[in-house]
């Protein structure tokens, strides 16, 4: 049960995060905004739908059904910053790399100390979700897959912020 209820938490938070992600593209396009990165935005999509499937999957083939109450403090410490960060960003938090020409690149909040800390929040984030239930496949393979995907994302991403 407590499974369930984490999962369907997470789940309606990501759902929260594209409605939002969608408002703020609609106001960023209205600003002139180029989108960068659309070849592998697909491909991210695919990455996280899976990774709740391989969740689900491999929780189910699992005995031991308990999970850890520290790693669940941490990931709900996670969700501090990560609402820190989108907050810092405000309309220009995106979940696609929009650049709007001549804007000047926010520097408040956690952006004052490191380049890319949403991404940092994503590595912990896909690593942490699994450890919760003890579901050490999932957590591996998505954190290689991940690692992979941000090294795209992040090139795209530095090369937009240059223009």
């Amino acid at each position: 049960m407590a499974f369930i209820l984490f999962i369907s938490f997470v789940i309606l938070l990501r759902i929260g995060e594209l409605i939002l992600s969608k408002s703020n593209e609609k106001w960023l396009l209205q600003q002139g905004a180029i989108e960068y990165g659309q070849k592998h935005y697909l491909y991210i999509i695919i990455l996280h739908v899976l990774f709740f499937v391989s969740l689900i999957i491999e929780y189910t083939q699992k005995q031991n059904i308990d999970f850890s109450v520290p790693f669940l403090i941490c990931y709900f410490l996670l969700l501090a910053f990560k609402v820190w960060i989108i907050v810092s960003l405000g309309k220009y938090w995106n979940t696609k790399i929009y650049r709007i020409p001549n804007a000047p690149l926010i520097k408040k909040g956690l952006y004052r100390f490191i380049k890319h800390p949403n991404y940092m929040v994503v590595i912990i984030e896909i690593a942490l979700i699994p450890f919760i239930f003890h579901l050490y496949f999932t957590a591996i393979l998505f954190t290689i897959l991940n690692l992979v995907m941000l090294a795209v994302r992040i090139n795209v991403e530095d090369k937009a912020l240059k223009n």
